[in-house]
């Protein structure tokens, strides 16, 4: 059957022959199809980006993990390609969130901190895919003070793990169960309905976990109970060598961590964060709340009769703390194999690029920490592993020192959006397409500068900025004017700070002028120059 595409006549033809011509379309079995065209199918790809909140490297297998397996997120990296050198550039959970959005810096999108404003004026890879015909959703923790702008669907985590609430523009939804299971589930039910459209999209899956306070979902509580998870070797790190905030910051396994909040040991006292322990265990359903005393009762009776103290007490902190983090982990686990499972179910996964990722790295233990902020590598690294269908080599690597600046203009490349010129990031995409520029960047910038009252819910991590190479970090702390130097490649755990031997070094003169090169480069004029 012939398809008549266009009724494209002229008024100027005779009013006759115009006649006749109507009559022929009436009487003729020739299918007529009014107005304009139907549209042809947009084959550019959807893109999934999965992001965990607080999740460590080394806490995922395919990078090496010694604690634990996570078989979703490797097949990921199995699929596609995995960066062994990708980094953040500001440690900490909003202004993580406005970097990776704008491809800009803290300093330059706006939000240093978590209690700053944000420059909602920016472009960002939202409003770039949207413009571009994309339809858009954010769905999960958001962290940053606007409202999500830039995304057709937004529905923001509000509360704890377990029974949240959403805001979403039509006002608050309420949930039930584990907020990762929710999350996923909400984003899979917008999948769905969105994906019968004849326009590609963009899905943000923002989850909260494996944030503190560690609250595993009820069928993972008893994950990790029959054996103990290796700490690292420097669990009891004495500091000696690092700057004074190292010492005197409170994240520490053996004395910083909450009893009821962190430990989930029995609420006592009046300490305000044991009072919100209590109100989230009050927040369960009388189901949720009964599994998760039958998972805790037992043990905390056994560590009550222990009476540990000293060494043992850190070490069974460290104990408790890891397996609710990996247990947290393993939720996350499985949110990516039900995404992948949807999207192959329903003929989507052949033209959907998935990415998985963390807002930062975190400390397991290691000098003896939990939380992030620092340079060190345990919170200044981040998983990053993108599946490319018919672009990027399945098992393929990059060993190129990549930033969460260069997230948003990769998505716009990928979408074949506008780039954004005034953009800090450089796109991933020549890497993933197999090949390796000569004129990549060769350092990182850093800079942490977030400001906490003193008091027992603030961490006081010392502010600072620096450089890393492919082999050396040189990270100044301008509120102490002191510097750290460290050869990565000899002393990976970052335990022998160098710089007070080799100061006057060419070294360091190089790094010091590359760093102040960086800071020119990137605009920031923000903290203490040396």
């Amino acid at each position: 059957m012939v398809r008549v595409k266009y009724c494209n006549l002229r008024w100027s033809l005779p009013i006759a022959l115009f006649s006749l011509m109507a009559l022929w379309l009436i009487s003729s079995p020739v299918q007529f199809v009014a107005a304009q065209s139907p549209r042809s199918k947009d084959d550019r790809p959807n893109i999934v980006i999965i992001y965990s909140d607080d999740h460590a490297q080394h806490a995922v297998g395919a990078y090496g993990s010694r604690m634990n397996q996570t078989p979703a997120i490797d097949r990921l990296a199995r699929d596609g390609m995995r960066f062994n050198n990708s980094f953040v550039a500001n440690a900490i959970c909003g202004p993580a969130r406005a970097t990776l959005l704008t491809g800009l810096h803290s300093h330059a999108n706006g939000m240093t901190a978590n209690n700053t404003r944000f420059r909602d004026d920016l472009p960002t890879f939202a409003k770039g895919l949207q413009a571009a015909g994309y339809q858009t959703a954010m769905i999960g923790k958001w962290h940053i003070p606007t409202k999500p702008n830039g995304f057709d669907y937004w529905a923001i985590k509000r509360g704890g793990y377990y029974n949240s609430e959403f805001e979403t523009p039509d006002g608050k939804e309420t949930s039930k169960g584990h907020i990762t299971d929710v999350i996923t589930e909400r984003s899979v039910d917008w999948m769905r309905d969105t994906a019968q459209q004849n326009r590609p999209f963009l899905v943000w899956i923002s989850h909260s976990a494996v944030h503190r306070t560690w609250a595993p979902a009820g069928r993972h509580l008893d994950r990790y109970a029959d054996r103990d998870i290796p700490p690292p070797n420097n669990l009891h790190d004495d500091y000696q060598g690092r700057n004074p905030g190292a010492s005197t910051a409170q994240m520490r396994v053996s004395r910083d961590l909450f009893p009821a909040y962190d430990l989930k040991l029995p609420v006592t006292g009046d300490q305000i964060l044991d009072r919100a322990a209590a109100r989230q265990l009050d927040q369960m359903t009388d189901e949720q709340r009964e599994r998760w005393d039958a998972a805790f009762v037992p043990r905390n009776d056994a560590f009550a009769e222990a009476g540990l103290a000293g060494r043992q007490r850190t070490e069974w902190n460290y104990q408790r703390y890891i397996k609710n983090y990996l247990r947290c982990v393993d939720g996350i686990d499985e949110s990516v194999a039900t995404v992948r499972g949807f999207l192959e179910k329903n003929s989507l996964a052949d033209n959907t690029i998935v990415i998985y990722s963390s807002d930062q790295g975190f400390f397991l233990g290691d000098h003896g920490w939990y939380d992030k902020r620092w340079m060190y590598e345990e919170s200044f690294r981040t998983p990053l592993l993108i599946y490319w269908p018919g672009v990027t080599t399945p098992q393929s690597t990059s060993d190129h020192l990549v930033q969460n600046i260069d997230i948003a203009p990769t998505l716009l490349e990928m979408a074949g959006a506008e780039p954004v010129a005034d953009m800090q990031g450089e796109s991933l995409a020549p890497l993933l397409q197999g090949e390796k520029p000569s004129d990549w960047r060769n350092a990182l910038y850093y800079h942490y500068q977030m400001v906490e009252p003193p008091g027992r819910t603030s961490h006081l991590v010392a502010k600072h900025y620096g450089i890393r190479t492919a082999r050396h970090k040189l990270i100044y702390f301008y509120e102490h004017d002191f510097w750290e130097l460290y050869d990565l490649e000899r002393d990976p755990g970052e335990m022998n700070n160098l710089y007070p031997g080799l100061a006057s070094s060419d070294l360091v003169k190089q790094l010091k002028n590359e760093l102040a090169d960086l800071r020119v480069q990137y605009k920031d004029t923000s903290g203490k120059p040396w």
